[in-house]
């Protein structure tokens, strides 16, 4: 048997690391049909992904092989999975920006499955002081809050040009990885980890492409 932490530890490609949580979902769907082996070809099958890719993918992060004729075990391999992405292991976010898209978030309760877990919302005139049983606090006390707990990630869901100066103040305080949902581009440190959701460039992708479908 291949040594697990040895696995954790081999960087794969950015373009597998997108499609684990789709293996991710599957085999949790998997699990709860109580299916105990699952195949590599049958996984591409439901997501429309080339079965010779999702074979690489999974042997990328499996620390037990496929058998012939039955696939993976669901449960090892839903395990294996998990522990890579680091959902096993729970991380504290804070959120900026608490308008309608920072209320969703913060009401959001899937974000724990995945393991992250929103501590508080922040904002410059809070209009609230819970929502989802998460304190709601004003900007003047994120950098004590994200200090005293050490928190390393960030979600910011402000206007486009507060998110500069937002960000700068979160990287200021400690902050490592930010998860922009603002649209516009951030000037941020190297060593700064950021997720960019541009919901509009999105939109914008979908509708092309169906206009063109017609």
């Amino acid at each position: 048997m291949r040594n697990a932490n040895l696995k954790s530890s081999i960087i794969i490609l950015k373009s597998t690391l997108g499609r684990l949580p789709l293996y991710y979902c599957y085999l949790e769907e998997a699990l709860g049909r109580g299916q105990d082996y699952v195949s590599s070809a049958a996984i591409a099958d439901s997501l429309s992904i080339n079965p010779v890719q999702v074979r690489k993918d999974l042997a990328s992060v499996s620390s037990v092989p496929g058998r012939p004729k039955l696939g993976f075990k669901t449960d090892q391999l839903f395990n294996d999975i998990k522990s890579y992405l680091g959902y096993d292991n729970y991380d504290e976010a804070v959120l900026v920006g608490v308008g309608n898209l920072g209320r969703v978030l913060l009401q959001y309760n899937g974000f724990i499955n995945y393991g992250l877990e929103i501590l508080a919302g922040f904002d410059i005139a809070p209009t609230a002081r819970k929502i989802a049983g998460k304190a709601i606090l004003p900007m003047s006390k994120i950098e004590s809050f994200v200090k005293r707990l050490k928190i390393k990630i960030a979600i910011i869901a402000v206007p486009a040009d507060a998110a500069q100066q937002v960000a700068d103040i979160l990287v200021a305080c400690g902050v490592q990885a930010i998860w922009n949902f603002a649209p516009t581009s951030l000037s941020l440190p190297s060593n700064i980890l950021i997720k960019n959701e541009n919901l509009a460039a999105s939109l914008a992708a979908l509708t092309t492409e169906l206009r063109r479908r017609k």
